[in-house]
Formats: structure tokens, C-alpha cells, sequence
């Protein structure tokens, strides 16, 4: 299904396996999703810029919730195309307690769809990978305020 925000990259969908990816994250490290799997579902949420009003309301609110995501064994992060150095700052800024990835070269939001190679950004989708590796939840249309609360219950009833 090619959708308007992508220019033609299709969005993932329930069931599908989720790719796979090795990205530095905003403390230096390299990030692999299957270092991941396995372990708990994993929360990758798109967003199209550090530092901006919807994107830290949306940082900030997952932050506020943060023991929650924890408490359900879930691993966050946060992904758009800047660099390593403005991840720092947001996460410094905003004490982010979870990882921002920078996807600079936007295989990442190509892989899952939510952008093509020309994007000057990506689209404000959040998928949640259960620990087998597969979609088990997509948000195509993401509230900034909202979005923490619709995460966390996402998160129990995957749990189920």
C-alpha cells in the first residue's frame, strides 16, 4: 500500500517481519533490532525532528511514562534522520531516558515506510515489534499528546 507521506514506500502492516537494522544511537552505541528480539517488545517510534513542539511533546510524554514502558519489559526508541550530535541535545535537553536512533541515511523509515530516499523527514508513525520480530502494532496516525497512552495499551494487551 504506497501512502501520500512516503512517496511510494510501502508502510509495514500487521504480521509483517519487522526489518532488521544497525544504526548509532544517540549515547554512541550501535543499535541492532535483533539484538532486541527476544527480549520484550520493542517500541520504535518515527518522528520528524529533534527539538520541535510536537516532537518533544511526544518525547516528553513517552519520558513521563517511562517506568510504565519498562514495567512491560518494552524497549523504546526514537528515530528520525538527524544526526548522532542533535540526538545528544534533545536527550540532554529533555532527559530522554531512552535511545534516539539516526537514521541519516533513512534506510530505516525506507524499510518500514514511512518515508522515501528523497523525504526531508519522516512521518510521525510508531510501530510496535513484538519479541518474535513481527509488526504486532502500527499507529499510521500519531498524537503527539495522546500517543504514550495508546502505546502503553498497546503494550498490555500484546502482553496478553
Amino acid at each position: 500500500m504506497a501512502t501520500w507521506f512516503s512517496w511510494g514506500a510501502e508502510l509495514l502492516k500487521v504480521g509483517d517481519a519487522a526489518p532488521d537494522f544497525s544504526v548509532a544511537a544517540s549515547d554512541g552505541a550501535t543499535v541492532r533490532l535483533k539484538d532486541y528480539l527476544g527480549k520484550g517488545p520493542v517500541v520504535l517510534y518515527f518522528y520528524p525532528k529533534d527539538d520541535t513542539p510536537g516532537c518533544t511533546k511526544e518525547a516528553c510524554s513517552i519520558r513521563d511514562d517511562f517506568a510504565e514502558f519498562k514495567g512491560l519489559n518494552a524497549t523504546v526508541f526514537g528515530v528520525n534522520f538527524d544526526s548522532v550530535e542533535s540526538h545528544q541535545k534533545f536527550v540532554a535537553k529533555y532527559k530522554l531516558p531512552f535511545l534516539l536512533l539516526a537514521d541519516t541515511d533513512k534506510k530505516i523509515a525506507v524499510a518500514y515506510g514511512v518515508a522515501g530516499e528523497k523525504s526531508l523527514w519522516a512521518s510521525r508513525i510508531t510501530f510496535v515489534i513484538d519479541a518474535q520480530g513481527k509488526i504486532a502494532r502500527v499507529f499510521p496516525k500519531v498524537s503527539p499528546a495522546e500517543h504514550s497512552a495508546e502505546l502503553r495499551q498497546a503494550l498490555v494487551e500484546l502482553r496478553k
